[in-house]
């Protein structure tokens, strides 16, 4: 024989290589809807959040301290844990806004 077998099978690679790539475009398309599109929902929510502190919410920091916001500055917060006792907080470390303040210039109950 002249010709080896290497040589003489079909030249259908492109097939072939497709059904190699699929399995890996199937994951990938999967892992961007279950891990990577609801991560990058939470911390769009979460920048939103940090946002709008406002003085007067109570909020949650990242290390479980409680506190009401009672001065707002660029990237950091005073947050009031106890009556008197104030401590700085970066923005990006409050986890929760567990109640809002109530916006200027609302109607009163009477």
């Amino acid at each position: 024989m002249l010709i080896t077998p290497a040589y003489a099978q079909d030249a259908s690679g492109n097939a072939d290589f497709i059904f190699q790539i699929l399995p890996f475009l199937l994951i990938f398309v999967i892992m961007y809807f279950l891990i990577i599109r609801p991560q990058q929902r939470r911390a769009k929510e979460h920048r939103e959040m940090v946002g709008a502190l406002r003085r007067g919410d109570t909020v949650v920091t990242g290390g479980g301290l409680v506190g009401k916001v009672t001065k707002v500055d660029e990237s950091e917060l005073q947050v009031e844990i106890s009556q008197g006792v104030k401590v700085k907080v970066i923005r990006s470390t409050v986890s929760e806004v567990r109640s809002k303040n109530q916006p200027v210039g609302g109607k009163k109950k009477k």
